[in-house]
């Protein structure tokens, strides 16, 4: 018998918001996205293990980390 396991990374990309770069100072759209890391046992995922937020500046590409509260803040 064996157990097949592991972990499985998806990144969704969320709607995005026009905002100030903190590095180029440029007022340009920023893209969203979301990355959670699930755990699988036979190729299904069975839960989600952690999730992480990033947002992109368009113009420079200086990506950030943000958390759940602001992603959800700026989704809306």
């Amino acid at each position: 018998m064996f157990i097949l396991f592991g972990l499985k990374t998806a990144l969704h990309a969320l709607p995005g918001r026009a905002a100030t770069c903190q590095r180029c100072r440029s007022f340009v759209h920023h893209h969203l996205e979301e990355r959670a890391t699930k755990f699988t046992l036979f190729f299904i995922p069975v839960f989600t293990t952690s999730r992480s937020y990033r947002i992109t500046c368009s113009n420079c590409g200086q990506m950030s980390s943000i958390s759940a509260r602001q992603a959800r803040a700026l989704a809306r």
